[in-house]
């Protein structure tokens, strides 16, 4: 993991506003101060027993952790463990007196009011989560959700929410589109309908946290909004996790990041956005377990993107460079008879302009398929705005941010210039608030933010 200087140099690089801290790392919450940017941090879990058994140990903690370091680093909540009740269900009955120890203390503080307090929780403790209509809390956790949505209410804090489509789609055996995981647009008759409300639902993400609205109903709670903790992609995995690629975690976070930018909300709340934490800043080399754990992140721990996001129009571009070059070419892997299939489709149905590739032209040579259908790929790339999924061909293309140009073939989207990686990436906000705050609305005499959450921060030991 790169020093919290350096974290912090790549946050302000990017424009990134608000961060969630696994911990409360003392070095990173002193690199982050006189930043601005809005801070979440945590209790881990194996903290959890002993704030919960004492208000004192909660007052030191937050004393520690929280005064010492407001106003100049600017922390707006705190995490009161991780998946509780998922992962540590021993703790879990003294999770409410946790958050509610925490709560005291910054009351004691005068803090109460600009730092929220809530537990993020795993959406698997939501059963029967379609239709979202019927879905309810799993009953054996009612002593704990029930006390714990009291407070959240009274305090106008949020439920918080990890939502992984990308875990639904790997467990549903094949029930599930990956499409409709990956947000890609559904024709109307492959749409999920809600037989009890008729709500149509277009994606995994949306149906999930809708489920949890539902649930939070079961229970009489219908004013409490939600946050999403956690969510993401990812970019590689081993064998049995074929759909952990590049191009379909490239294709998750732009169509996440456009959903909620675009104020969508879901079919239960439309219009209000739901305020959203992308998993993770950074790969994580060490991680045990399969190949997919180690490859959420948005970056490798140098600094580079593992990918690039493009967003056109959607209020934010995340590039690699202020030219924001990228570019689609065939994988170094690729049968060569699906890539003639696919070159086939880019200029023919595709409709690309594949007439440089004809004998005399610029980019005639060299004379194999895998030339050829990286232009084409590239060229149907870019005459797609470089949207998310255009750069796929039935697996066989994948982005890169290197120029593919070579002599006098200059590919499209190129400056006319062959390139590398360049160091420098921007994540800046065009048309919206230095905050990408989107909206707000009055939650119980206060107002809760509606706004994409631009990095998740893993910092604790993994366990």
């Amino acid at each position: 993991m790169p020093a919290p200087t350096e974290i912090v140099a790549l946050l302000k690089a990017q424009s990134i506003q608000h961060v969630r801290l696994y911990d409360a790392d003392r070095a990173l919450l002193l690199a982050l101060a006189n930043t601005g940017i809005r801070v979440t941090v945590s209790v881990p879990n194996d903290q959890l027993l002993g704030i919960g058994q004492s208000n004192a140990t909660a007052a030191n903690w937050v004393s520690r952790n929280v005064i010492a370091h407001v106003p100049a680093t600017n922390i707006t909540a705190i995490c009161v463990g991780s998946e509780v009740l998922t992962t540590l269900p021993n703790a879990a009955p003294i999770l409410v007196s946790a958050i509610n120890f925490i709560h005291s203390a910054l009351v004691a503080a005068n803090l109460d009011r600009q730092i929220k307090v809530s537990s993020p929780h795993s959406s698997s403790i939501i059963l029967d989560s379609f239709p979202p209509s019927q879905a309810f809390f799993n009953r054996t956790w009612n002593p704990v959700m029930v006390p714990l949505l009291k407070f959240l209410q009274s305090t106008g804090s949020y439920l918080m929410l990890n939502v992984y489509p990308y875990y639904d789609y790997q467990q549903s055996n094949g029930a599930i589109p990956l499409d409709y995981a990956l947000f890609r647009p559904l024709p109307p008759n492959k749409e999920a309908v809600d037989s009890n409300t008729l709500l149509h639902y277009t994606n995994v993400f949306d149906a999930v946290v809708d489920a949890a609205y539902f649930a939070m109903s079961d229970l009489n709670f219908t004013n409490i909004p939600i946050l999403v903790t956690e969510s993401g992609w990812p970019s590689k995995g081993d064998s049995s996790e074929s759909d952990a690629t590049v191009d379909n975690a490239n294709t998750y976070n732009s169509n996440l990041i456009r959903h909620v930018l675009n104020n969508t909300g879901t079919p239960k709340h439309p219009g209000i956005a739901v305020s959203t934490y992308i998993y993770e800043l950074y790969n994580e080399d060490l991680r045990s377990g399969p190949v997919s754990e180690k490859n959420w992140g948005l970056f490798y721990a140098n600094g580079e993107p593992v990918y690039t996001l493009h967003l056109t129009g959607a209020g934010i571009i995340f590039a690699n460079d202020t030219t924001n070059q990228t570019f689609c070419v065939t994988k170094s892997n690729a049968d060569p008879k699906m890539l003639q299939a696919a070159l086939d489709w880019a200029c023919g149905p595709g409709k690309v302009d594949c007439s440089p590739l004809l004998q005399g032209q610029p980019c005639y040579g060299p004379d194999n398929v895998v030339a050829h259908s990286t232009y084409a790929f590239n060229a149907y790339y870019q005459k797609m705005d470089k949207s998310p999924g255009s750069c796929d061909f039935k697996g066989v293309a994948t982005i890169t941010t290197t120029d593919p140009s070579h002599g006098s073939c200059i590919f499209p989207g190129s400056h006319g210039r062959k390139g590398t990686r360049i160091n420098g990436t921007s994540l800046a906000p065009s048309n919206s608030t230095s905050s990408g705050c989107l909206s707000q609305y009055n939650y119980n005499g206060g107002s809760f933010t509606s706004s994409l959450i631009l990095a998740v921060l893993l910092l604790c030991a993994v366990v």
